[in-house]
């Protein structure tokens, strides 16, 4: 299977706020819609902080990812963070999320990403086997902490 990757822009606005919507339903993500707003329409409109891409069919959207950017002194640089990944349940076990964690590097090579990082749940497995088959590795002495500064 190849997932195409769509970068997404301002006239997508609508199909991925829905996809989010979705996914932070299903995670239990409490979030306003203006909140939410105000988080994605910088990335569709050129933020040189993240990216956003939709799944699939470019007039069928079946997922997304958000990609933020940062820098690393550890990893030497330009460091990416899968900030979030979505695929319709329906569409899951299908090798979409393999096709995007594949894709990603690719798509971002010429930008200088050093490292790509994401976060899982503790206690999501499957995720964790996806993320571990595309090789990514827990980190042995480090976890991620944060601090809402709102």
């Amino acid at each position: 299977m190849s997932t195409a990757l769509h970068l997404a822009g301002p006239d997508d606005f609508a199909v991925l706020d829905r996809l989010v919507a979705a996914f932070h339903g299903e995670m239990n993500i409490a979030q306003d819609d203006a909140t939410r707003a105000a988080a994605l329409r910088p990335l569709l409109e050129g933020s040189p902080y993240g990216v956003a891409y939709l799944l699939g069919p470019a007039r069928a959207p079946i997922g997304y990812v958000i990609v933020t950017f940062g820098w690393s002194v550890e990893f030497g640089g330009l460091d990416a963070i899968i900030d979030e990944i979505f695929i319709r349940p329906a569409i899951r076990g299908r090798g979409v999320g393999s096709d995007v964690l594949i894709a990603l590097p690719k798509a971002l090579a010429d930008a200088g990403i050093r490292a790509f990082h994401l976060e899982v749940d503790r206690d999501d497995t499957t995720a964790q086997k996806l993320y571990l088959r595309a090789g990514f590795r827990a980190r042995e002495r480090f976890m991620l902490m944060s601090r809402r500064m709102v």
